[in-house]
């Protein structure tokens, strides 16, 4: 079944489980750079943590495209998109 074809309701929770899983991996990250708990490289978890955001920033995207759209749901797809937008660009600064 393709992305385009699930309901905004099954996007908007997909979207919302990527972008958060994306945040925790990129604050994992960053918190073991600066405090050096576990010696391994982090740039591979960081990258994972990013693209999990941008996956879940298009899936936000792809639910505010579709038309005749319930405006609760329009209303919490432009928030998700906002918060990953947001997540992103501090995570991206703070490389």
């Amino acid at each position: 079944m393709k992305w385009t074809e699930h309901s905004e309701n099954t996007l908007l929770q997909r979207s919302f489980l990527f972008g958060i899983t994306g945040i925790v991996l990129a604050v994992l990250s960053l918190l073991n750079t600066y405090f050096q708990v576990v010696e391994a490289p982090m740039g591979p978890l960081n990258g994972v943590g990013l693209g999990l955001q941008l996956v879940g920033l298009s899936l936000a995207v792809l639910v505010i495209r579709r038309r005749k759209l319930n405006p609760e749901i329009k209303e919490k797809a432009k928030k998700m998109i906002l918060i990953l937008g947001v997540g992103l660009l501090f995570f991206i600064l703070t490389l």
